[in-house]
């Protein structure tokens, strides 16, 4: 198994998991609310925070396996040299965007609200361990985002089966 199934196979489990922790927290939410009458405190401050890091992850890992929202007119007109040059531009651009606004972006979020000691107002956590999900993802794009471009297949066929 090489790292990157290794990869792809951990963070699938971390979003299982997220999301599992998600229902849940929103099950107790409702039922706390409507069936017991008395709202539980924490449960929606926890379904914001799980949902961000579920959704950073999840963006991560559809870039890794290619099945992000993408529109391919362009790409599908060219063939060849050019199509895997806008291929590689691509990769590059997305790369270079998670570097500079979720990495580096990220880390500086995170170390201004953790010099500046922020918590969460319910559950009393450091804000800075919310946000750390940024840069992690951030992380996580540019390794796929790279890895797309020495793996990256012509044939749009092969795009498809891979999804699958």
């Amino acid at each position: 198994m090489t790292f990157r199934e290794r990869l792809d196979t951990a963070l699938y489990w971390v979003l299982v998991t997220l999301m599992a922790a998600m229902v849940l927290n929103v099950l107790w939410q409702v039922g706390s609310r409507f069936i017991l009458r008395a709202p539980s405190s924490f449960t929606d401050e926890l379904a914001r925070y799980l949902l961000i890091w579920v959704s950073l992850l999840g963006a991560s890992y559809v870039t890794g396996k290619r099945m992000h929202l993408a529109i391919d007119l362009l790409p599908a007109s060219l063939e060849g040299r050019k199509q895997r040059n806008l291929n590689v531009l691509i990769h590059v651009l997305v790369a270079l965007f998670a570097f500079f606004a979720m990495v580096w972006g990220g880390i500086n979020l995170v170390y201004i609200t953790l010099k500046l000691r922020q918590t969460s107002a319910a559950l009393n956590v450091p804000l800075g361990y919310v946000y750390m999900v940024l840069p992690l993802s951030g992380l996580l794009i540019i390794y796929y985002s790279l890895a797309g471009l020495t793996e990256s297949p012509e044939d749009p066929e092969e795009i498809g089966k891979e999804m699958m």
